[in-house]
């Protein structure tokens, strides 16, 4: 037999396996089967939940865990990755600064801080990196990132020349930026953020609107928000000549996206994106025969942008057959069939409780592999 090479580039399956832990059960089934088969694992996500522990994985890096400042102005435990060149830092927004570290009781995006945000990028300059990925779905604030660009040495300041303190509520006291003592490493490293929201700063489909009721704010702290975030923007304006109020993606984070374009002149792409470029998959593609993806839940929406679709597009274009696994196969798939899915299988055997369906994970994805392995393995 000739020799047999399958990518298996899963996103994780949320509750259940890390994305490395899906490959590995992939590859468990398929070598059930035919242990000639080369398995390459290649795990995935789309920039949000997962991102940097599915590249830390992909390259072989490390992940670092260090007390921050967390939404609250709590010390919690974050963490961050360095990828396995050493040279890429890789950042999770939420894991310093995410919706669920504040309790849903004293969830109140005018005084939450992107703050310990800050300190992650300032733990990867410590280690001499050259370019920081920064992932920013799942905020708990609407501060505009100036908590975490204070971590790294800006000063905003009130007309008295003080502090204007944290989250989105201060914003209204804003009146100068000093940018003065701002970490000059930031220089010389460059920022790519993962962001799958087009939603400007500012407006009815602007941070404070869409994403501020459920971090907690009632209709007048949604007013207050988006007034202060405009507050900010001119202020941005005039002082940095950046105009960021209406820019796609500045509204993502609670307008984390407009500070890091503003002040460390970040860089906005898709999720997906960033991960296929930075774990490699293109070059393991290429030279592959097959490529196993998947996630928890496969449905219509997939196709915005989800890790399923992403890696079925790259396969297309190497003409590679692509299989997707699922925990969930949803309504209208038929959809991702044209996007460059070949066929999609669910996992689930059996009428069982959720609880059963998340423990069962790893047993289920091996099982459904084996299964698919065996009808590719009469044509090889």
């Amino acid at each position: 037999m000739k020799s047999f090479t399958i990518v298996l580039a899963p996103d994780s399956f949320k509750e259940s396996m890390t994305a490395k832990e899906v490959c590995l059960a992939m590859e468990k089934g398929i070598k059930k089967v035919n242990d000639r088969i080369n398995c390459i694992h290649v795990p995935m996500a789309d920039g949000g939940e997962g991102t940097m522990q599915s590249l830390v994985d992909a390259t072989n890096g490390k992940v670092y865990s260090l007390n921050v400042m967390g939404p609250l102005l709590d010390k919690v435990e974050a963490q961050y990755g360095i990828l396995g060149n050493g040279e890429i830092g890789v950042i999770e927004m939420a894991s310093a600064s995410g919706i669920h570290l504040v309790p849903k009781e004293k969830r109140n995006p005018l005084i939450t801080t992107t703050y310990g945000t800050g300190e992650l990028v300032k733990a990867c300059l410590d280690r001499g990196v050259k370019k920081i990925l920064i992932g920013i779905g799942g905020s708990s604030t609407n501060d505009g990132g100036v908590g975490a660009i204070k971590a790294l040495g800006a000063k905003f300041l009130d007309e008295e020349g003080k502090d204007i303190g944290f989250g989105g509520g201060s914003l209204s006291k804003l009146r100068k930026i000093d940018l003065s003592e701002l970490d000059e490493r930031l220089s010389k490293v460059e920022i790519e953020v993962a962001c799958d929201v087009n939603n400007p700063l500012c407006g009815k489909n602007g941070a404070s609107n869409i994403f501020g009721p459920q971090k907690g704010a009632t209709k007048e702290m949604v007013e207050t928000l988006d007034e202060n975030l405009k507050h900010y923007a001119k202020i941005i304006k005039e002082q940095c000549k950046k105009d960021v109020i209406d820019m796609p993606g500045a509204g993502a984070a609670g307008g984390l996206g407009a500070g890091l374009v503003a002040f460390l002149d970040g860089k906005l792409e898709r999720g997906i994106g960033l991960v296929i470029k930075y774990s490699g998959l293109e070059e393991k593609v290429k030279d592959c025969d097959i490529v196993f993806t998947g996630e928890g839940s496969i449905d219509y929406q997939t196709k915005f942008g989800k890790t399923p679709i992403g890696v079925a597009k790259l396969a297309k274009k190497y003409d590679k057959p692509v299989i997707a696994l699922a925990g969930r196969v949803g309504d209208n798939i038929e959809d991702l069939y044209e996007e460059g899915i070949d066929s999609i299988f669910g996992i689930i055997r059996g009428v069982k409780t959720l609880e059963e369906v998340l423990k069962d994970g790893k047993e289920n994805i091996e099982k459904t592999s084996e299964n698919i392995m065996r009808l590719i393995n009469l044509n090889i």
